[in-house]
């Protein structure tokens, strides 16, 4: 049996070390790297993500990590975003008033939530759909770990004829926002997988068996 290998994109920004455990927990082969070559080459690419999104879209673009990211999806390679990795693969992001150009493989804007309480810390309950591969297997109950104050809360890309429409997972934190998305060979998460227990590896599991 093949080993399923993952490049962890280190660009300056995420929680490098507890996103490789977990991953390698899953049986793959897992290495931190932004050499090109070999994140290419891998099975599977990981984009985590903390902190502001316009400083993670200056540390993406100072390793090319957006023209990686490109080249992969475009040769249907799958990548996982996590946390603010999932952020950045939207359009935009607008914080304090100042708004960030994202990868853009997605429409949309990532926006402050409209919550009482923020940060969104701690766990809290998705609804992912019945055909969501990320959460196969998975209570609907399940709570995952979340520590953000923006999010997306609108999807905006229409689904083109003939093409399976993605699989959008939600939470709730002073209204709706995308907890998760599956769309061909991209997915990404808004919760941190690696920091969510049982669940999370799980679902990281489940991503790695479909690579």
């Amino acid at each position: 049996m093949t080993v399923p290998t993952i490049a962890v994109l280190d660009y300056g920004s995420g929680n490098l070390h507890s996103a490789t455990r977990a991953l390698a927990r899953t049986g793959a082969q897992v290495e931190v790297t932004a050499d090109h070559k070999l994140a290419l080459a891998a099975d599977g690419l990981v984009v985590p993500g903390v902190g502001a999104f316009a400083a993670c879209m200056d540390g993406l673009r100072a390793v090319r990590g957006e023209r990686l990211i490109g080249q992969r999806l475009a040769g249907g390679r799958p990548v996982l975003g996590i946390c603010v990795g999932m952020q950045i693969m939207f359009e935009r992001g607008v914080e304090f008033g100042v708004e960030a150009e994202g990868c853009g493989e997605w429409p949309g804007t990532v926006e402050r939530l409209q919550a009482a309480v923020l940060p969104h810390m701690g766990w809290n309950t998705v609804e992912a759909p019945d055909d969501s591969t990320l959460f196969k297997g998975i209570d609907p109950d399940t709570r995952f770990y979340f520590v953000h104050s923006y999010a997306v809360q609108k999807w905006e890309m229409p689904t083109p004829e003939r093409l399976a429409p993605p699989a959008l997972t939600w939470a709730d934190h002073g209204g709706k926002f995308l907890a998760a998305v599956e769309n061909g060979a991209l997915s990404a998460t808004q919760f941190h997988p690696e920091k969510s227990g049982d669940a999370g590896a799980e679902l990281l599991r489940n991503w790695v068996r479909s690579l």
